[in-house]
This record gives C-alpha cells, sequence and structure tokens, in this order.
C-alpha cells in the first residue's frame, strides 16, 4: 500500500473548507491521458487554482493503476516544478476516484495512492446505499483519505455511468444520510446530467442565435439542502457547458454530434458562491480535445505524428481549464 501523501496529495477537507468560505468551487477535472494532464497542471498552476484530478474507473482500467499512480506523482512533482520555474505557488492537488461503484474499487484505490474516492450508491435503494457509503467510509477514514456519497440520480452516459432518468435529490434525506455514514462531501442532483446530452431540445427554449437554452437548475432544492446541512461541502457532478463552438468545429470537420445541449456557465457560477465547493468537469474536455484534433489532421493530412496533433490537443484544453477557473469557477488566485 502507498499513502497519498507520500505521493504529494492532499485530501479534500481542507480544499473545501477554503472553497466555502471564499465563495468558489474546486475544479474536478478527468483525465485518461498525459495530455489532459499536463494540460490540467499547467492550467492551474498559472491561474493558482487548487485541483481535484479525477480518475473514473474506465480511465483507470484504460491507463492501468500502477502506471496511473506515477503518473499522478510525476503530476505533482511536474507542477513543483512550473511553480518554483514561474516564480508561483505551489498548488494543492487531489487525486479523487469518481463514481466507484464498489467498496472493493474504493479499497483499491486508496491502497494505490487516491487522496478521496466517491461511492456512488445513488442507483441502489435509499439503506444500502448507506450501508455501502458507510462501509467505504469507515475503511477510508482509517488513512485519512476522504469520501463523497452521492444522493439522487443523474440521467446520462459517462464511462460506465448510465442512467435514462434524473432524480432530484430529496432535501428530507440528506441530515439522515450524513449522520449515518460520516460521508465528507455529498452529491446531489438538481438537473445537471452527464455527457455532450443534458437535454432535449423540446426540453430547451431557442434564443435569439438560434442556441438551445436549458431549463434552470433547481437552486430551491439546493437553498433547501443547504439550510438542512449548513456548512457542508456539496458536489456537482454532470456540469459541463458543452460548448457550442467546439462542437460546431468537431461536426465541421467530420464529426457528427446531435443536439449538444450543456449548463449555461453562468448557473455553475451562481452554484460556486453557494455550499457547492467542487464541480465535475469532462465531457468539455473532451469536447475540445477532439475539436483540436479533427481540425488539425483535416488542415494537415499528411501528418501521422501524433505529437503534431495533440500538441494543439493540449493547447485548447489549457485554454479551457484556464477559463473555468477564472471564469466560471471563481477558483484562481485561491493558494
Amino acid at each position: 500500500m502507498v499513502s497519498y501523501k507520500e505521493l504529494g496529495f492532499v485530501n479534500t477537507r481542507e480544499m473545501f473548507k477554503a472553497a466555502m468560505a471564499g465563495g468558489y468551487a474546486v475544479p474536478a477535472y478527468n483525465f485518461n491521458n498525459m495530455e489532459q494532464l499536463q494540460a490540467i497542471i499547467t492550467a492551474c498552476v498559472e491561474t493558482q487554482s487548487p485541483v481535484i484530478l479525477q480518475v473514473s474507473k474506465g480511465a483507470r482500467n484504460y491507463a492501468n493503476q500502477t502506471l496511473l499512480r506515477y503518473m499522478g506523482q510525476g503530476a505533482v512533482e511536474m507542477m513543483k516544478e512550473m511553480a518554483r520555474e514561474k516564480g508561483l505557488k505551489e498548488i494543492p492537488i487531489a487525486l479523487h476516484l469518481d463514481h466507484g461503484d464498489s467498496f472493493e474499487l474504493c479499497k483499491s484505490c486508496i491502497e494505490y495512492g487516491f487522496s478521496s474516492v466517491m461511492i456512488d450508491g445513488s442507483h441502489l435503494p435509499y439503506e444500502e446505499n448507506v450501508a455501502l457509503t458507510k462501509k467505504v467510509v469507515e475503511y477510508a477514514h482509517q488513512f485519512d483519505v476522504t469520501v463523497e456519497g452521492e444522493l439522487g440520480v443523474l440521467a446520462g452516459i459517462e464511462d460506465e455511468v448510465v442512467a435514462e432518468k434524473s432524480t432530484y435529490t430529496r432535501p428530507e434525506e440528506v441530515e439522515d444520510f450524513l449522520s449515518k455514514t460520516g460521508v465528507d462531501s455529498l452529491a446531489i442532483s438538481i438537473g445537471t446530467s452527464h455527457g455532450a446530452n443534458k437535454f432535449k431540445p423540446e426540453q430547451c427554449t431557442l434564443n435569439e442565435d438560434g442556441i438551445y437554452v436549458p431549463p434552470e437548475l433547481r437552486f430551491d432544492i439546493l437553498a433547501e439542502i443547504e439550510k438542512r446541512i449548513p456548512g457542508f461541502p456539496i458536489v456537482l457532478h454532470g456540469s459541463s457547458s458543452v460548448p457550442v463552438e467546439a462542437v460546431k468545429i468537431i461536426n465541421a470537420y467530420g464529426g457528427n454530434i446531435k443536439d449538444a445541449i450543456g449548463i449555461p456557465e453562468e448557473q455553475i457560477r451562481k452554484a460556486a458562491t453557494s455550499a457547492v465547493c467542487k464541480v465535475n468537469i469532462d465531457s468539455d474536455g473532451r469536447l475540445w480535445m477532439t475539436a483540436a484534433i479533427r481540425k488539425y489532421l483535416a488542415e494537415h493530412p499528411e501528418v501521422f505524428d501524433p505529437r503534431k496533433y495533440l500538441g494543439p490537443a493540449r493547447e485548447a484544453l489549457i485554454a479551457m481549464y484556464k477559463h473555468k477557473n477564472i471564469n466560471v469557477l471563481g477558483s484562481a488566485n485561491r493558494v
């Protein structure tokens, strides 16, 4: 077993305390490969933002759990070197399991150096969700690893997470869930969803630019939850904005992404000023990376060196992560 502290990571406890006091949210960015990881670290060092590196079950299988551990450790060392060279402060980094679906997976991640894990029992009957979450918490807390639980179900598809319909979090359950499980943060469902197709066109209104505008998030549910568990860290999953520009580039260069509708960034910014202190963003990164690669390959059909097209993809990601930190989450200059 390796402790996350040996790798240079921190858990999320102090991160969330600072975020709630400062009225911002810590970015939780998913990564699957080196370029994504480089982009996250570069953007967060340069904007001086704390960050949570997120790994899904699918990403862990794709990258290999042992390699992933050393990639994470390398990211910490890259951060320190970059901060030193640029005369900036080092930033806190957490390594988090996104949507863990079993005790065994959470246990394995803790043993491989994760500083935070999510156990998602939201699809289970309530009492089973409580029992599973409590089991993970009891194990994780032995090693000072923080645990995120979930109440309510988000629709959409992200890796192995698939749900056809959303179920809003029931505020009347949160106090009982927290007291029985001991979780450190709680993911809730107030209208966000996974993937690039978060809403159907018929659920939205068309603005003057011909862009679909989705219904507003259920801030009333968020407010009621805040009232019941004041000062407790809340998490929003499925919070990508699905940028129209990225989708247009993808489709212009051979892609076929239809009816891609995300969460308006102003709604995420509003949520980030509340008890929401962690916001998960994955699809936006996938879209911008794909857009940059498709465009480059179409304009340079003779290229077969992956560095040539992954380089511009990395730059597109850096720009996007910086924008999120500065203009959406409010996490820039918070270290």
